[in-house]
């Protein structure tokens, strides 16, 4: 007997390869549901996703995998840009995250806390093109303000008294406003913290309830954990917030946190860690502070 004699058909080898090519798709199948079988811990599912994704995108770099704070999407970071992926690693996309409940837009926060030289989310108004004009035209927001026609009232003071002046217009329903308060008492800076209505009534009356309570320091805080007294009639500090309104307004401030250093008006947009915090509010480390020295 050759085995010349008894080679399989055509119709039998066709077969065989549709056999081989069903068992290697079951092969990356099951290789992708062991890959993103829930782990125990977030860093165990962020290390797992981030291998299925390198699985089905093997050219695309993943330079930091966040799995524990979007719910059932993990952030990726990649080079210069985010992007999102479900937690099989099947569904991807790129775009504007919200958080509905903080009324925060996510994807901008992240880029400016990445890259706190880019002013993300309209926390500052472009710059009409020349010869434009009409109401909308609006003048970039400044990089220094006079913070001098501001009234006393209408603030909330707290921290470090011993500590360089930061002066931070918020918004008690802006989910980074939340996290930069945080970071605010852990840089040991003396915080005047002014509200302003980014999201609207509801933002307004919340303020309104620190500002007239008996302790506007810890009204400001229960704030941020969504227990925020009501106001139980107008005080001056509470009339006072049209003030923090129309400074905001006027300066183009269209975005939460803004963050202003006191002794000379310098502006920093968006949140900020601790570590930046403390030396923008010592008068920071920039190249013009630099040349300012010599």
């Amino acid at each position: 007997m050759t085995y010349s004699n008894h080679q399989p058909s055509l119709k039998s080898r066709m077969a065989h390869l549709a056999i081989a090519a069903t068992s290697a798709a079951a092969v990356l199948t099951m290789g992708l549901s062991l890959v993103t079988a829930m782990p125990a811990s977030a860093q165990g599912l962020a290390s797992e996703v981030t291998a299925a994704l390198k699985l089905r995108l093997p050219k695309t770099p993943v330079d930091a995998m966040t799995c524990d704070t979007l719910g059932p999407w993990c952030e990726v970071v990649s080079d210069d840009t985010l992007f999102y992926i479900d937690q099989s690693a099947r569904y991807l996309f790129v775009g504007r995250l919200y958080d509905m409940e903080a009324r925060s837009d996510l994807t901008a926060a992240r880029l400016l806390e990445l890259n706190p030289d880019q002013i993300a989310a309209g926390a500052a108004r472009a710059v009409p093109a020349a010869g434009e004009q009409g109401d909308n035209q609006v003048a970039k927001a400044p990089e220094r303000v006079d913070l001098s026609s501001l009234p006393k009232e209408g603030a909330v003071r707290w921290g470090n008294p011993k500590g360089p002046k930061l002066v931070v217009f918020s918004d008690f329903q802006c989910g980074y406003c939340k996290r930069l308060a945080g970071e605010l008492a852990k840089a040991g800076v003396l915080v005047e913290e002014r509200p302003i209505s980014i999201f609207g009534a509801e933002s307004r009356a919340i303020a309104e309830g620190v500002a007239c309570a008996g302790n506007p320091v810890a009204a400001l805080h229960a704030a941020y954990e969504g227990k925020a007294p009501q106001a139980q009639h107008k005080c001056a500090g509470a009339r006072a917030l049209d003030a923090n309104e129309a400074f905001a307004r006027d300066h183009g401030f269209s975005g939460t946190p803004v963050i202003v250093r006191a002794s000379d008006g310098a502006v920093l947009h968006g949140f900020r860690d601790a570590a930046t915090l403390r030396e923008f509010a010592q008068g920071g480390n920039t190249q013009a502070n630099k040349e300012q020295r010599k």
